[in-house]
């Protein structure tokens, strides 16, 4: 029970101060929609089949709008030193990994809500809404979780913008090579049997990282 409330503290903490300020989403939203209107005007030159390449198209708007979210989620607290206050705190290590996760899950999610519907009205993409959000909420899921953990790393180095991204993008290949090939298909109404070893592979990923990253989270943050 005292787990659950701590865990409900943290989420709440991080959903007030998104609330006041609103920075982080804004800017994931108008990154996401800067990466969309330019590779919209790019393919629309060379006349590509946009249900081959759209599912690379969307989740580089998906993962590098991310990256901002993900890359404020512990340097403002290290900055003002209130990160080093929590963990002085009598909280759970993992109730804080939870609760930042969910936090970053929640803000990922709800640029993907605004990203997905103009990707379509942008490429004029008929898409079936079942089961692609499964697979962009499976693929969202691993990566605000590892996400989560590395961007705890990096927020103690003195080059967090640029650490981030090189800490993140090599972990994430397999998510997002799983990702494209399911959202990918999902476009191309192709029948499951295609890609279940995508899904398979991405199913063990989420499982896999989100585990471990639980597990060490602890032992990131005291370094």
């Amino acid at each position: 029970m005292i787990f659950f409330r701590q865990l409900y503290a943290i989420i709440a903490k991080e959903m007030q101060v998104e609330w006041r300020t609103k920075e982080t989403l804004s800017a994931m939203l108008v990154f996401a929609l800067l990466v969309l209107v330019i590779f919209n005007f790019a393919f629309d030159l060379q006349g590509v089949d946009i249900r081959v390449f759209g599912p690379g198209v969307l989740w580089v708007a998906f993962s590098f709008s991310g990256i901002i979210g993900l890359g404020r989620s512990f340097a403002a607290e290290r900055d003002r030193g209130s990160l080093d206050g929590m963990l002085l705190a009598p909280v759970d290590r993992g109730a804080i990994f939870l609760g930042k996760a969910f936090a970053n899950l929640v803000f990922i999610l709800a640029m993907e809500i605004v990203t997905l519907p103009l990707f379509v009205i942008l490429f004029n993409v008929p898409i079936e809404w079942f089961p692609l959000v499964g697979y962009i909420l499976m693929g969202t899921l691993g990566f605000a979780a590892v996400g989560t953990l590395l961007s705890a790393i990096a927020a103690s180095t003195r080059m967090r913008d640029v650490m981030l991204p090189v800490l993140l993008f090599p972990v994430l290949v397999p998510l997002l090579v799983a990702s494209v090939k399911l959202t990918q298909g999902a476009l191309q109404n192709l029948p499951f049997s295609d890609y279940q070893g995508w899904f398979n592979l991405l199913l063990a990923y989420d499982v896999i990282f989100l585990v471990v990253a639980y597990l060490v989270f602890e032992f990131v943050v005291e370094e």
